[in-house]
């Protein structure tokens, strides 16, 4: 499971001053369970779910990962999560095979486990086809679907996605979709980071709404809909960050 508590990450800007990325932000994401967050560029969310990878370090606040803390238990932490960042940035000598099984060995798994888990993978990304290729030649769905592989080859109870679909064409952001779910369904906590609204419709269980660094609504989808008095996740989306306005401004950052 994820507990936040309070998390805030602040940085220093020579021309902007004291910039605070994240304020306050507290949540709770359980086992068999997506939990979407959803905020405009810049809101927030990438540096909150570095925060809980370990990624950085807060400035205040704390959060437990998979039953360790994020600050005194690092190590422990990152041995439970799978990150999957936006950038996929493969080693372009390596093929998809070679890059999982890599990283499987820098999560302790050798042998027939590694074969296994490597094969299990494939199998549910549907990446054989491209498995003893060099990553290099790939296409974005090609990479980005190595790059979860080679993330989720230890087994991890705790997985993070930052905009999984990014700039992938439709029928390859369904398998990832797809993918997601199965996450879910096997008992993984899940965090689903994304702006697109329609994803968040159709996969979280439990959905945050991160503005300017604040988490500004929280709830399923049917209780934010009693919550806004819309039904449609744009509006609702539109009314808890403030209006068309503070939307724009947002999308500027």
């Amino acid at each position: 499971m994820i507990e936040a508590n309070s998390l805030s990450k602040s940085f220093r800007d020579k021309k902007r001053g004291e910039i605070h990325a994240v304020e306050g932000v507290s949540l709770h994401a359980a086992p068999g369970q997506i939990y979407g967050l959803l905020g405009a560029n810049g809101a927030g969310k990438t540096t909150f779910l570095r925060m809980l990878a370990t990624l950085l370090k807060p400035t205040s606040g704390s959060a437990v990962v998979a039953g360790h803390d994020v600050v005194k238990d690092a190590n422990q932490v990152r041995a439970n999560v799978g990150f999957l960042a936006a950038s996929t940035a493969l080693y372009g000598r390596l093929t998809a095979r070679e890059m999982i099984e890599y990283f499987g060995r820098l999560n302790g798994l050798d042998g027939a486990v590694l074969r296994d888990r490597v094969k299990l993978l494939a199998d549910q990304l549907d990446m054989h086809e491209f498995l003893d290729r060099r990553s290099d030649k790939f296409s974005t769905g090609m990479k980005q679907k190595t790059s979860i592989a080679r993330t989720l080859v230890h087994d991890p109870a705790v997985m993070i996605f930052d905009e999984p679909t990014l700039g992938l064409d439709v029928m390859t952001a369904r398998a990832i979709v797809k993918f997601v779910r199965q996450c879910r369904d096997r008992g993984k906590t899940v965090i689903y980071s994304t702006h697109v609204m329609s994803e968040v419709e159709k996969l979280c269980d439990r959905i945050g709404i991160i503005h300017a660094g604040r988490l500004v609504a929280e709830g399923t989808l049917a209780q934010l809909r009693e919550q806004f008095g819309e039904t449609d996740m744009e509006e609702i989306f539109v009314k808890a960050v403030g209006g068309e306005a503070a939307l724009a401004a947002a999308a500027q950052q």
